[in-house]
């Protein structure tokens, strides 16, 4: 069986639609007004962007540290 990169998946656009889309019509089959399923709707997604934006700010930190470190090597 293949590992998950959760990082991948937590950026992914795609996935985080799919948990809206889950999430939603569940929330309405048990009732919940439909204010409160959009303010959810609406904080996952807003959760999503701000994962999105750590997760892919820390791959290109660590891709620029990963650089100057190649860089010092080559010039020591």
């Amino acid at each position: 069986m293949k590992n998950i990169d959760w990082k991948r998946k937590l950026t992914s656009r795609k996935f985080w639609a799919a948990v809206v889309g889950f999430v939603t019509p569940t929330m309405l089959a048990f009732g919940v007004s439909d204010s409160v399923v959009t303010q959810v709707a609406g904080i996952i997604m807003a959760g999503a962007t701000c994962i999105a934006y750590i997760i892919g700010e820390g791959l290109v930190d660590s891709n620029r540290t990963d650089n100057t470190e190649s860089e010092d090597e080559n010039n020591g």
